[in-house]
């Protein structure tokens, strides 16, 4: 048997003596490691990627977690153990279904999308923002949305390398400032605009009317990102037919299946299919899509929950407007966002933290959420410690 090799230094397998590297690769590698880690990394990864800032989310350990507008509510147990009785039967070592047919057929039903309307799931919204963001791609492309608004428009824009283009709100009540939209799409030509209804994090909806606008003259897509539908009741999924560039955007997380990472975008069939050629096989899981498919068939319980939230949205609004301290904003979403006018928002966000509840410190996001914080509508529990806190705080 021949002698193996070692080139690198350390025991040979013929005779377990050490011996020291020779020449060859121990002496390429010793050459290769002239650059640092970091040299490599600036040489190689796109600048726009070096000047950016992963996501990051907060711990929420040991705390009341009212930061990421999460349903609150579990489902009832009787329900928990149908639905465990779902995924028992699933053969969780085959691949899903690719084009996730059923769970496609199920979206059309419970929320109404029309006959001739294509559908593409995704992994949350985040990943078909990521899909279109890749599909318009290009030096001069713009990526269009108000501001402030999702960040992931921006971010998924500058990753793609497009050019982001933000317009800014009115800074009395974040309402969409048609003349400047319509000025700055004529300017920029934008391939695609955002249009998140009701906003994130302002919480209110745009006018219908000046959507319409928007929509007739925009030279691309104009993608509206209904997240928050089930607190808002309103939606642009019946206008599709009648719009060969409108595209209506929704995430499930926000129903109460956070943790399922479901989404889909729909509209006309030409630009699903074109983003479908972008989309990783088997990107939503058979555990995700048999999950989603069961609590649709019980949209009474995620109805009754959202149901439930609003109620408690408008209480807690309520509340905190008689508030001297703090300046809040009427909301068609599943949080509030507020300003602290007498003492530093992110004075505000400590003390609340220090008590046990995390809230969105939203201040330094945008010049217009100076001192703002964003919360979350939580239980019933849940928001009247927050409401005991804030009043100590800013009362």
């Amino acid at each position: 048997m021949p002698a193996l090799i070692n080139v690198g230094g350390g025991r040979d397998e013929t005779d377990g003596k050490y011996r020291h590297a020779g020449p060859g690769l121990a002496g390429i590698r010793s050459r290769g490691c002239l650059m640092n880690p970091g040299e490599k990394v600036k040489r190689w990864i796109r600048p726009s990627i070096l000047a950016a800032e992963a996501y990051q989310t907060p711990t929420a350990a040991g705390l009341i977690k009212l930061d990421a507008m999460e349903n609150p509510y579990q489902w009832p147990d009787e329900i928990k153990n149908d639905w465990l009785e779902v995924l028992r039967a699933v053969d969780i070592n085959r691949y899903p279904d690719a084009d996730a047919l059923q769970l496609k057929e199920r979206l059309r039903k419970v929320f109404s999308i029309p006959q001739g309307a294509g559908i593409i799931s995704g992994n949350g919204s985040d990943e078909l923002i990521l899909i279109i963001c890749m599909a318009v791609a290009g030096k001069n492309t713009v990526i269009m949305a108000p501001e402030p608004g999702f960040v992931m428009y921006g971010a998924v824009a500058n990753i793609t390398a497009n050019q982001f283009v933000g317009v800014p709100l009115d800074k009395n009540d974040f309402s969409l400032p048609l003349g400047e939209m319509k000025a700055a799409i004529e300017e920029h030509q934008p391939a695609v605009i955002f249009l998140a209804y009701p906003n994130n994090p302002t919480g209110n909806l745009f006018a219908g009317a000046e959507i319409e606008e928007i929509v007739e003259m925009a030279p691309g897509l104009v993608v509206i990102d209904e997240a928050y539908h089930a607190f808002a009741g309103q939606t642009f999924i019946r206008e599709l037919s009648g719009h060969d560039n409108l595209l209506v955007m929704r995430t499930l997380s926000k129903f109460g299946l956070a943790g399922l990472r479901s989404g889909f975008l729909s509209g006309n069939e030409y630009w699903i299919n074109e983003f479908d050629k972008l989309r990783m096989p088997y990107n939503v899981s058979v555990l995700t899509q048999r999950s989603v498919e069961f609590i649709l068939s019980h949209m009474d319980i995620l109805n009754s929950q959202a149901e439930q939230i609003r109620a408690d949205r408008e209480i807690l609004f309520d509340e905190l407007t008689t508030l001297a301290g703090i300046k809040a904003w009427p909301s068609a979403a599943n949080f509030i966002l507020f300003k602290c006018l007498d003492t530093p928002g992110v004075e505000i966000f400590e003390a609340l933290k220090s008590a046990g509840i995390l809230v969105k410190n939203l201040n330094g996001a945008h010049p217009l959420l100076e001192d703002c914080l964003r919360v979350s509508i939580g239980t019933q529990y849940e928001n009247e410690l927050f409401l005991a806190a804030i009043k100590n705080l800013a009362g």
